[in-house]
């Protein structure tokens, strides 16, 4: 290495430029503020009121109509009851299903695995004519 002359060899000092980081990041920021869904201000709860002390106080109906079909024959049951026939069955739960708010008209089905579905969607039908929705399958097989 020479040391005189007039060439002195310096190292090259690394040099990062930020600019196009920064604009990366800027247009990721606008991407994920707009994709991000918006936040509710508020939220409406509903208390619910004590009822009048003059009020008589009545039965409660049952929460949940559950309709039993059985393996073979025409003996359908709603909850408890006991029906021969659609006919009866569908009249008893647009009975039972009309004086309900709209969110209590669930309906629910209970048939055993081996049924054909055919009889399922009959009773289907009925539940739908009577005014209940929605309409839920229980797939547990029936006690023995």
């Amino acid at each position: 290495m020479a040391m005189g002359g007039g060439s002195s060899t310096k190292e090259a000092v690394p040099y990062i430029n930020m600019t196009p980081m920064i604009d990366i990041l800027l247009v990721l920021l606008i991407i994920f503020m707009v994709i991000s869904p918006q936040k509710p201000h508020r939220f409406e709860a509903k208390v619910p009121q004590k009822p009048p002390e003059d009020m008589k106080e009545q039965p409660p109906d049952p929460l949940s109509l559950l309709i039993t079909i059985p393996r073979n024959g025409d003996l359908y049951k709603l909850n408890t009851e006991e029906f021969k026939g659609l006919e009866a069955l569908g009249r008893r739960l647009f009975e039972a299903i009309d004086p309900r708010p709209a969110d209590r008209k669930a309906v629910f089905i209970k048939a055993p695995r081996t049924l054909p579905y055919g009889e399922v969607v009959k009773v289907i039908d009925v539940v739908k004519q009577s005014g209940g929705q929605p309409i839920g399958l229980q797939i547990e097989d029936l006690e023995q």
